[in-house]
C-alpha cells in the first residue's frame, strides 16, 4: 500500500503539510523495501526517523496550538504523548537480531493510526489555524 498526500491529508498549514509529506515519503520507502523482501533492513532507519519525526513534528504542532490558543490542544497533546509512548513500546520489543513479522506489522499498524490522526485531528487543527489567521 502506497500512501499519497491527497486532499484528505492536507491541513492547510505549510509546515504541518511539508512534515506530513516527509513522513509519507519515508513510510512509502519502507513499504517499497518490504515488497522487495528487504523490510527488515529498512526498518531500523525508518524507526529512527519515526522516533525523531514524532518528537520534532508533534513539538511543532503543539507550539502552533499554544500560540493560536487552539481549543482542542489538550486532547491533541494527549494523543501525541500516547502515540510516542506506544511507539517506544513497540520499538523496545524489537530484538537485537532484527524485527519479526509481528514487529513489522505493529509498526505498520501504528503508522496507520498516525495517518488516521492526520486525516481527522490535524485537518481540524489546520482549519482552525487558517480561520484564526484570516
Amino acid at each position: 500500500m502506497v500512501y499519497e498526500f491527497t486532499k484528505d491529508l492536507e491541513s492547510g498549514n505549510a509546515i504541518i503539510d511539508s512534515e506530513h509529506k516527509e513522513l509519507l515519503r519515508v513510510v512509502n520507502k519502507l513499504m517499497d523495501e518490504c515488497s522487495k523482501g528487504k523490510g527488515r533492513t529498512a526498518l531500523e532507519p525508518t524507526i529512527k526517523f519515526l522516533m525523531d519525526y514524532v518528537n520534532k513534528h508533534f513539538s511543532h504542532e503543539d507550539q502552533l496550538q499554544k500560540q493560536s490558543n487552539y481549543p482542542n490542544k489538550d486532547n491533541h497533546y494527549k494523543f501525541h504523548e500516547s502515540y510516542k509512548a506506544k511507539l517506544k513500546e513497540i520499538v523496545s520489543k524489537i530484538q537485537p537480531s532484527g524485527p519479526s513479522v509481528s514487529d513489522m506489522a505493529a509498526i505498520n499498524t501504528h503508522i496507520g493510526v498516525l495517518i488516521a490522526h492526520i486525516k481527522t485531528e490535524d485537518k481540524k487543527l489546520g482549519a482552525y489555524l487558517k480561520a484564526s489567521h484570516a
